[in-house]
């Protein structure tokens, strides 16, 4: 039985553990991972990394960083002063430059107007 192209579990071909795709050890995750769970890396270095093929990325390989989970901190709770922060810039990203309006949504950034106002207005 051969082993898989990116199993190092030592770290000696790429520095740091290595392991394929949907094969680390439990007790390691990934920052969504963490994320999901209501946790944080907390400061704590890369313990791991899995790699992957993919076509997504120019050098055809594509990385996710592995933590330690009884290291990882709880998330920081949400202050009424980010909450507000967060809900004016989002706001400021659905208000048209052009009529002023509150589009319903996030107005992309290659039109720079809403879908109703005149294309000689996004100039």
């Amino acid at each position: 039985m051969s082993r898989p192209r990116f199993w190092d579990p030592d770290g000696t071909r790429y520095g740091i553990p290595t392991y394929p795709y949907r094969l680390a050890p439990d007790g390691l995750a990934t920052r969504r991972q963490l994320r999901a769970a209501g946790l944080r890396p907390g400061g704590q270095p890369v313990v791991a990394q899995i790699l992957w093929r993919s076509r997504r990325c120019r050098t055809g390989i594509r990385a996710a960083y592995l933590y330690r989970v009884e290291l990882a901190l709880p998330v920081r709770p949400m202050t009424a002063g980010k909450r507000a922060a967060l809900a004016k810039a989002n706001t400021a990203r659905r208000t048209c430059p052009g009529c002023g309006r509150d589009a319903g949504y996030v107005i992309p950034t290659s039109l720079g107007i809403c879908a109703t106002c005149p294309p000689w207005l996004a100039a």
